[in-house]
């Protein structure tokens, strides 16, 4: 059997991208990844957001959204380890999401009721954040794993 000790984190993340890893070893990583979320990693509870401060939002009839999708969890798991690495948002998009739209995961500006709902749902939860530090939240939808972070608020 293959262990997967002697890669470094980085470098078994690349080779689980492109499918060169060994089963052993994505299972290994994908459980590590579903430990408890960092304080930066929002998630789609009923609880104040684990993105920030319990204040809340201010109510929004638009937000400014990106996304990274993926149709498999485990893509979706590799996405999520390069953000916390410290990755720039719409690099990991452009990289590694399934989104025919390949400008950094760029939605644009969505008005309420024009997403779908679970994805509308997490996405008008979430603070404003930039690229370069983002604060994301996760959701599944019928279209795959959505990586969802917010630019804007109006």
């Amino acid at each position: 059997m293959t262990s997967c000790v002697p890669y470094e984190f980085a470098t078994l993340i690349h080779h689980m991208v492109l499918r060169t890893v060994p089963d052993t070893c994505v299972i290994s990583l994908a459980a590590l990844l579903q430990m408890p979320p960092k304080s930066k990693v929002a998630k789609p509870t009923k609880e104040p957001s684990a993105a920030g401060p319990t204040t809340k939002l201010k109510p929004a009839t638009a937000i400014n959204v990106r996304h990274i999708l993926n149709a498999k969890q485990s893509a979706s798991l590799a996405a999520i380890a390069l953000l916390e690495a410290g990755t720039d948002f719409g690099t990991v998009a452009r990289e590694h999401s399934e989104d025919k739209a390949r400008q950094g995961g760029a939605l644009g500006w969505k008005v309420r009721g024009s997403l779908l709902q679970d994805f509308e749902k997490v996405a008008y939860e979430l603070q404003v954040s930039t690229t370069g530090k983002p604060i994301w939240g996760t959701v599944k939808t019928g279209e795959g794993y959505h990586i969802v972070m917010v630019e804007g608020r109006r």
